[in-house]
């Protein structure tokens, strides 16, 4: 049994979740800012279907991906540097982060539905309104053809979902990503669970407690200069990589 959570309810510790379902920790009636925020600095996140109760997760072994160890395929690396160099693509940070939630919200062909709920829509852009929620995008002639979203705090930088419109799209979107967080000092970025797709890119297991740990000294470092990338392309952060 897990426990259901009031408002205003602690989460238990995180050594309380299950280990089958892997990592269950906690439900709750409704997703909301505050919860957001105090779940993600406890190594916690959302995960559930919608007419769910809200669940929480703090899985052990947990994915991440570390800056340092990006994977990019040969191929990968030349269509990043042909994307750096095009002027009728850009890569661009928050242009249309509601946008690239819901395009992250449409079910993929092996699902029925989404986890992304217009009430998590809603949470998260509340979250990016106060500058603590990001979306990374690329751009064709005017139109979003992939990206990806997550949470920062910190130097930390919680990823949650990509989509791609056009082949390689979000990956290019990651490879930003990973670029704008290594000139910020962001060590890495949260995957939750492992995927292959995640695990080509260099993405690998650590434990819930060393995750936990290193969230704990990345949210207290001095936040990242997000404001500095919004408004302007960062193609050029693609040929860094």
């Amino acid at each position: 049994m897990i426990p259901w959570l009031e408002p205003g309810d602690p989460f238990p510790p995180v050594e309380r979740a299950l280990a089958s379902p892997n990592g269950l920790l906690a439900a709750t009636a409704t997703v909301t800012e505050a919860r957001l925020l105090d779940a993600y600095r406890r190594g916690i996140f959302p995960w559930y279907s919608e007419g769910e109760p809200v669940l929480w997760w703090s899985p052990d072994p947990r994915m991440v991906l570390f800056t340092d160890e990006l994977r990019i395929s040969r191929s990968l690396r030349k269509r990043a540097r042909a994307v750096a160099r095009d002027t009728a693509l850009q890569v661009a940070v928050d242009r249309d982060f509601v946008g690239t939630m819901h395009a992250c919200a449409r079910p993929r062909r092996d699902q029925d539905g989404t986890w992304i709920t217009e009430d998590m829509v809603a949470s998260y852009s509340g979250l990016h309104r106060r500058g603590l929620a990001h979306s990374v995008e690329l751009w064709s002639n005017g139109d979003c053809v992939g990206g990806l979203y997550g949470v920062a705090l910190g130097r930390m930088f919680y990823g949650e979902s990509m989509f791609s419109r056009q082949a390689d799209a979000s990956k290019i979107a990651l490879v930003a990503l990973v670029a704008l967080l290594r000139r910020e000092g962001g060590p890495v970025i949260d995957c939750q669970q492992k995927t292959s797709h995640l695990a080509s890119l260099g993405a690998r297991e650590i434990s819930r407690a060393e995750f936990c740990a290193l969230v704990a000294r990345a949210v207290e470092a001095p936040s990242m200069d997000w404001p500095r990338y919004v408004g302007r392309p960062i193609n050029d952060l693609l040929l860094t990589e």
